[in-house]
């Protein structure tokens, strides 16, 4: 089926877009679309659900992205995430790490699209929710628009309508995931041929874009726009992205998102949740502020400590409110 084209999404990052991150980032923005951590299969089938698959009904829209390369497998863990209510569940044929190419899923995939159509066609046939995969444009000595073009025509023939297509190359041989984010030179260009020679599939560029100004430049040129470390570390950009792109309100300020959080913290840790685990997330909030310094001082040096509860959270923003009083032009404390 035809995924809607929600004009931004904040990309799927280990270690980074749990369900605390994902909660935080809604308060943010009330549209833009959000993925989980990449999950394998055998952790869908085999691990503990609710830690892995467990989100706040506030997430929505929300998508599964699916680490796998045995086509009943992920048409499986396909069902369970419809069955959990996920809108979206997402292939990812994009991630480089050793990890992952040992278990043959990943990057190391578009060598083989023949599979990748089969694995999307089993996942399509599993579920009415959209079935997207994520790629890179090609990997190692693979020429780049050949293996793009090859790659999409292949897929899209196993009625997958929408790609995220991260426009770097991956070297899964001499570089490391981190390399690989950032050494290989970015491809928009390539991106944007895509949508061009395929109009008929919903296209989204993924991959070094860190500013709304430049996810505007985008949007002329393809339909969707996912942004990965920017919304992480500086997070308060999604306050305006409703706004700009999608034509909804903007976002709240930044003291009101502390306050939102607060009954969402006391939840979570009455479920045995660390605030730690929290508020790791947050600490990009006030980044380029007076005060940011503090604040993100005070969080790390509080949250962990036994009986730190929201107060944590609320002591921080205060020092922000504090900092902005005085000199805003303070280097000292600016993030």
């Amino acid at each position: 089926m035809t995924t809607p084209a929600i004009p931004l999404s904040v990309a799927p990052m280990m270690d980074w877009t749990d369900r605390h991150c994902r909660y935080f980032h809604r308060l943010l923005s009330r549209s833009t679309l959000l993925y989980t951590e990449m999950v394998t299969t055998g952790a869908v089938l085999h691990g503990d659900r609710e830690r892995l698959l467990g989100f706040d009904a506030a997430e929505h829209p929300v998508a599964l992205q699916l680490g796998g390369s045995d086509p009943a497998d992920l048409a499986a863990c396909a069902r369970i995430a419809e069955e959990w209510g996920y809108d979206e569940v997402n292939l990812n044929v994009g991630c480089p790490s050793d990890r992952v190419q040992s278990g043959r899923f990943g990057a190391c995939l578009m060598a083989e699209p023949d599979l990748v159509a089969r694995l999307v066609g089993a996942m399509r046939e599993a579920v009415s929710i959209p079935v997207t995969v994520k790629s890179r444009i090609a990997i190692d000595e693979m020429e780049e628009w050949p293996t793009l073009d090859q790659f999409i025509r292949t897929v899209s023939a196993a009625g997958c309508s929408h790609f995220i297509v991260h426009a770097r190359k991956a070297w899964l041989k001499g570089l490391s995931p981190k390399e690989n984010r950032d050494i290989p030179p970015l491809r928009y260009d390539l991106v944007h041929r895509l949508k061009a020679e395929y109009p008929q599939l919903t296209i989204a560029i993924n991959g070094g874009i860190r500013t709304l100004d430049e996810a505007e430049e985008h949007l002329g040129k393809v339909d969707s726009v996912m942004i990965g470390r920017a919304a992480y570390e500086t997070p308060y950009l999604l306050a305006d992205a409703d706004r700009r792109l999608m034509g909804g309100e903007p976002g709240p300020d930044r003291h009101a998102v502390i306050e939102a959080m607060l009954p969402y913290i006391e939840a979570r840790m009455a479920l045995g949740t660390p605030l730690s685990s929290i508020t790791r997330h947050m600490l990009g909030l006030f980044q380029g502020l007076p005060g940011a310094r503090a604040y993100r001082r005070h969080i790390a040096e509080n949250a962990h400590r036994p009986g730190a509860g929201p107060e944590v959270l609320d002591r921080a923003a205060a020092l922000v409110r504090c900092r902005g009083a005085e000199d805003a032009g303070l280097d000292s404390e600016a993030a």
